[in-house]
Order: structure tokens, then C-alpha cells, then sequence
């Protein structure tokens, strides 16, 4: 198999190429924490090399228990740590709905059978709630997901 003796010709260059790789990946999806991986794969080269150099020489099981002990150790390394995340001061950032809470909004398509629309700005919204006819207002009293909650004004 040329692959594979390919790679065995490299010897420990694998560790760093493969450490190269996995830091390239945390730059394309960042969030998965390859560069923990990364990083322990560079460490398991460097120490590799400073083996063999002591002529110590390290074999592939060797070195793969040692970049799992490596890995384990620098992600719960960081995990202990790092800072937690902190949380937003916006709460409901990213949920539209709830920020429109305790709003007035305008009935734009009339509520029936407990479905219709409103208008809060310049933005339609789907809303359920009890039956009002369209251009009585109303307050925004929930919301689910997209689907705004209102109740008479």
C-alpha cells in the first residue's frame, strides 16, 4: 500500500502535520475544539523527537496512548481553567418574540378561532389569542417561538 508506507516514511512528522490539520479544522468550524487536539498531537511529535534523539525510541502504540493522555489532559485541562461563558445582558437576544413582551401591537388580520395576525412597527407577526376584529389593539402577553400571545388592550 504506497499510502501507507508513504506515512511511515514521514514518522513522527505525522504528529505534526496531523496537529497542523486539526488546528486548520478549529479555523474552518470553530466551536469544536480541534486546536486541543491539535495541540496535543504537536506535543506528542515534539516529545517523539526528543526521544529518539535520546535514543529512546517510541513505537506507534506508544505514541498514540500518549497523544490520547495528551488530549484527555488539555481538554479537561482547559474545561477546569478557562472562565465560564458569561451571559448576555440581552437576555433574549436571539429571541425575538420574547423582547416583544408587554408591547402594544395593532390587529392587522382579524382573530378567529384564535388565529391571526399583528402588527407591532412595521413588522407583521402571527398571533393567537381571543377574538378581535382587525385595527383593535392588543398586548403581547407571550410568545411561542414565532407565534406572538395577545390579549385585549
Amino acid at each position: 500500500m504506497p499510502l501507507l508506507d508513504f506515512l511511515a516514511g514521514l514518522g513522527v512528522w505525522n504528529w505534526v502535520f496531523l496537529g497542523l490539520a486539526l488546528g486548520a479544522l478549529e479555523m474552518l468550524i470553530p466551536g469544536v475544539q480541534f486546536v486541543w487536539f491539535g495541540l496535543s498531537a504537536l506535543a506528542t511529535g515534539i516529545i517523539t523527537m526528543i526521544a529518539q534523539s535520546l535514543g529512546v525510541p517510541l513505537g506507534w502504540p506508544l505514541q498514540l496512548v500518549l497523544f490520547a493522555l495528551l488530549s484527555v489532559v488539555a481538554v479537561y485541562g482547559v474545561r477546569r481553567y478557562a472562565p465560564p461563558n458569561e451571559q448576555s445582558d440581552v437576555p433574549d437576544l436571539n429571541a425575538r418574540g420574547a423582547q416583544l413582551i408587554g408591547r402594544t401591537a395593532v390587529i392587522e388580520n382579524a382573530i378567529i378561532g384564535g388565529r391571526g395576525r399583528v402588527r407591532i412597527g412595521d413588522t407583521l407577526w402571527p398571533a393567537k389569542g381571543p377574538d378581535l376584529p382587525a385595527g383593535a389593539s392588543a398586548r403581547v402577553t407571550g410568545a411561542d417561538d414565532t407565534v406572538l400571545i395577545v390579549e385585549q388592550a
